[in-house]
């Protein structure tokens, strides 16, 4: 795995910052559920009916358009893509380097996945770009010292440089179909010492489907809820309670008063879980019954809640800063 020494003594400074000026206390909680909340507590779970979508060309990298074609891109004007990526096979697409070609020391670095389609759209594909960029404006005003490449960085999980990347980010993961290839990949990245953060699927249909797809990835590893004293919560910002992000339609008929309802088919307890190698290392941060990216793509919306927004900003940097540190 690349990591840049100079850039980890700069976010650790960063983080002995940013403690001072939060406070050092760490609250211990124990992660506690709901009766009737949780993997496995709904009874026996079906298999969900997932229909794969027709494959295009190995690789073709077609996102929704930007600014215009995402529907409802707002008054916060996103940094123009320094190329046009709509014809450029994501297999062949290069993240840019500065000048020099010196890489960036950090890429959020979304996987492009096989699965099924959603809206027309591939499943990993979900709030892309606009919510990855808008993430990155966020992160790069918080953390300072963080030489990141501020556009999205999509990536195949069999790309031999994926292990240049030692952040992934995954979204709608119930509609995860991993072909061979796909689950090696993954699996060497993860043992190999890689990162990744899990977002945006909701329920037990698709926990189930989730938990089938990573059985595959990484055989005898067990998924367990991640305790409220874990550094996850409390590397940069200190966060002693998981809030369940709604989508941004929910998030607007909460606002509005019309409706308390912040959950998704039966996902009524949003839970923070994991999956940690030999050595208690957090490999895969799973954010389950919760939409991180929606809070992101939505923050400079009026209509959207600054409770959710705020806490998915924090508990986005933390778990970056967790990644990139452990």
């Amino acid at each position: 795995m690349r990591h840049s020494l100079g850039w980890r003594a700069g976010l650790l400074a960063a983080t002995v910052l940013a403690s001072v000026a939060v406070g050092s206390t760490v609250l211990a909680m124990t992660a506690s559920r709901p009766a009737g909340s949780g993997p496995g507590a709904h009874g026996p779970v079906q298999t969900p009916r997932l229909v794969q979508q027709q494959p295009r060309e190995r690789g073709t990298f077609r996102p929704r358009s930007v600014p215009g074609g995402q529907r409802g891109f707002g008054p916060l004007q996103l940094p123009p893509m320094p190329q046009d990526p709509d014809d450029a096979p994501l297999a062949r697409r290069e993240p840019l380097l500065r000048d020099g070609n010196v890489p960036y020391d950090f890429y959020f670095s979304r996987i492009a996945y096989s699965g099924t389609a959603l809206w027309g759209y591939a499943s990993w594909s979900v709030d892309f770009p606009k919510a990855d960029r808008q993430f990155l404006l966020g992160v790069r005003r918080l953390i300072e010292t963080l030489d990141l490449y501020p556009f999205e960085n999509a990536m195949l999980l069999d790309s031999e440089k994926l292990r240049d990347f030692p952040f992934l980010y995954a979204v709608e993961v119930g509609h995860m179909l991993l072909t061979p290839s796909e689950r090696d990949g993954l699996r060497n990245y993860l043992l190999s010492g890689g990162f990744l953060m899990v977002d945006d699927f909701w329920g037990s249909l698709e926990w189930a489907h989730f938990v089938r797809q990573m059985s595959e990835v990484l055989p005898g590893f067990t998924i367990e809820p991640v305790p409220m004293d874990h550094p996850l919560f409390h590397t940069f910002y200190d966060i002693n309670r998981v809030v369940q992000v709604p989508n941004l339609g929910l998030a607007r008929d909460f606002r509005r008063g019309i409706s308390t309802k912040t959950w998704e088919q039966d996902g009524y307890t949003a839970e923070v879980l994991g999956i940690f190698d030999e050595n208690r290392r957090l490999m895969v941060a799973i954010n389950w019954n919760c939409d991180l990216g929606d809070a992101w793509e939505w923050a400079e919306s009026f209509e959207y809640p600054l409770e959710f927004s705020t806490y998915a900003y924090q508990i986005g940097v933390n778990t970056i800063v967790y990644a990139m540190t452990h």
